[in-house]
């Protein structure tokens, strides 16, 4: 978040759990259901030149960078579900082996210079048949999956929108990139936020690409609520729409709600005019949904027929206990008919929010700067698998595990059944007695393993890029042993934003193989003052999925 609306926002230890937890509705026997969508018209859209015509002919523009800092952080009444100190009762006790899996291709990323120096980076990263993209604040690259060559790139993010007009190509400010592979089309489609008042108003700008190809041609779109901004939007591929979510704040920075919205993914995969279907959920309590994370689809299998979307957030009003879940089904036919279902009460171990609420808390090396944690809210993605005989959601979150001297740690879920009475198959806190692990990202590769990056610190720890994983046979609740793919070497000092370290990561499984993970966040090679910050790529696979 931009410094002017934060001033209007005024070595292992994990126990398993394998007792399964089942969802409560949220009222009565039944969650609620809201019905009839909002109808959002593009403001535009278009085809654009192939995107290395459009860098060639950017190069000599010179954009302003967006200014970037703190995502607003959600506030909960209390942030202590258990005592502070007392440990997490999902954290696993026992030291695991050494991580399953093989280190395959791995290398350096985008930089702070050339993204234009924002920070954070909000690093962000997808794989495809041919290709790795990765998207920061406010500049993107494409690289060749196989040497990690660069194909296209460092650019900035609003070239893929020159000859558009308006603030998607001009801007001047730019943040919070997503970008997708979408697996069932075998297109890539790129997300931003962009505006040309300092981030009180904006447009949501989306391009889809016109094959796999990620520096052929697109086709552009922006959509706009109205007067507001949407902010910290994310995004999910499913077979009927791309689902999107944001937290809608006012130009004078109230948050208004948080909104979710349906895009028409069949007009834009054909390039043709296309509308979004949203439902605004309110900011208030005792229905507040927290900051909502859509589902997004991994695999072969697609979901059964007309199944909705799923979408899941820490709720605000029950911290530490309660994951809240809705179901979004959209009509683009009749909006009328379309249906955003829940809260449907989803019960989790008890846990704390990393930093005890305070966010900023995670020390580095050599310095007494600290790093924000966004304990508040869920980590992207939110990666969706239909194994046929059961479907899974995976997803992550910061937690305080209550060991003396560590500040935050990373808890997970597998949630299974989510079309019916969700249940929590399983859970866990992957946490370190000597090191900080928080900003992760997970996902599940057609086996079932389950790969966890994160980035890790400490006082004695340079900021760095791990990852763990566990297979099918391991405990439930457990992880195995933590990998270092990019050890830090400096630490985040000076500056305006010093203590800001992204809004997410992300864990990508490349659908060539549906077994090899692809992850990347960001890091630093040596200490300077802020931003000076580098990101990895690093992608592995476990030695049982073939």
């Amino acid at each position: 978040m931009n410094k002017r609306m934060k001033v209007f926002l005024g070595a292992l230890s994990l126990v398993p759990c394998t007792t399964p937890f089942t969802a409560l509705p949220a009222r009565g026997q039944e969650a609620p259901v809201q019905r009839g969508a909002k109808v959002i018209y593009e403001t535009r859209h278009d085809l654009s030149l192939p995107a290395r015509d459009m860098v060639t002919l950017s190069r000599q523009q010179q954009r302003e960078p967006g200014e970037h800092g703190l995502a607003p952080l959600e506030p909960f009444g209390n942030p202590y579900s258990v005592l502070p100190g007392e440990r997490d009762s999902a954290l696993q006790e026992s030291e695991g082996p050494l991580v399953s899996t093989t280190n395959l291709l791995n290398f350096d990323g985008l930089t702070a210079p050339q993204s234009g120096a924002n920070i954070p980076p909000d690093t962000n990263g997808s794989v495809g048949g041919a290709q790795f993209v990765q998207t920061v604040n406010t500049a993107y690259e494409v690289f060749d999956k196989a040497t990690g060559a660069s194909l296209l790139g460092p650019a900035q993010l609003n070239t893929i929108f020159s000859g558009f007009g308006g603030v998607c190509e001009g801007g001047p400010s730019l943040k919070d990139p997503v970008v997708l592979f979408d697996k069932m089309a075998s297109r890539w489609v790129v997300s931003f936020i962009a505006s040309a008042d300092q981030l009180q108003t904006g447009l949501e700008c989306v391009a889809v690409s016109t094959g796999s190809d990620a520096t052929s041609s697109y086709s552009r779109y922006s959509f706009s609520f109205g007067n507001n901004l949407g902010d910290y939007p994310k995004l999910g591929s499913w077979p009927d729409a791309y689902y999107l979510t944001v937290k809608e704040f006012s130009s004078t920075g109230v948050l208004e709600g948080f909104p979710a919205c349906a895009l028409d993914r069949t007009n834009m995969l054909a390039g043709k005019p296309a509308t979004a279907q949203c439902f605004k959920l309110p900011h208030r309590p005792p229905d507040r949904p927290g900051v909502l994370l859509p589902s997004d689809f991994d695999g072969t299998i697609p979901p059964p027929w007309g199944q909705p979307n799923f979408l899941l957030s820490i709720s605000p009003d029950a911290p530490g206990r309660q994951l809240k879940l809705f179901k979004f089904h959209v009509d683009f036919t009749n909006a009328a008919y379309s249906t955003f279902t829940g809260p449907t009460l989803v019960t989790v171990k008890p846990y704390n929010e990393a930093c005890g609420g305070e966010r900023t808390c995670i020390p580095q090396k050599g310095t007494s700067q600290k790093l924000d944690s966004l304990g508040d809210r869920l980590m992207f993605r939110l990666a969706y698998r239909n194994f046929g005989d059961h479907e899974s959601l995976v997803v992550n979150h910061s937690v305080d595990p209550g060991i003396p001297g560590i500040v935050a740690a990373v808890r997970w879920y597998e949630i299974r059944n989510p079309n019916a009475t969700p249940t929590v198959f399983q859970q866990g806190t992957f946490s370190s007695k000597t090191t900080n692990f928080w900003m992760g990202s997970i996902a599940m590769d057609k086996n079932g393993d389950i790969a966890l990056g994160f980035s890790a610190s400490s006082s004695a720890r340079y900021p760095g890029i791990a990852y763990t994983g566990r297979v099918p046979t391991d405990p439930l609740g457990t992880m195995e042993s933590t990998k270092v793919v990019f050890a830090g070497g400096g630490s985040q000092v000076g500056g305006a934003d010093a203590n800001s370290w992204g809004d997410y990561s992300s864990m990508a499984v490349d659908p060539s193989d549906d077994c090899t993970f692809w992850y990347t966040t960001e890091y630093l090679k040596t200490t300077g003052n802020n931003p000076s910050w580098d990101t990895g790529i690093a992608s592995f696979k476990f030695n049982s999925c073939q």
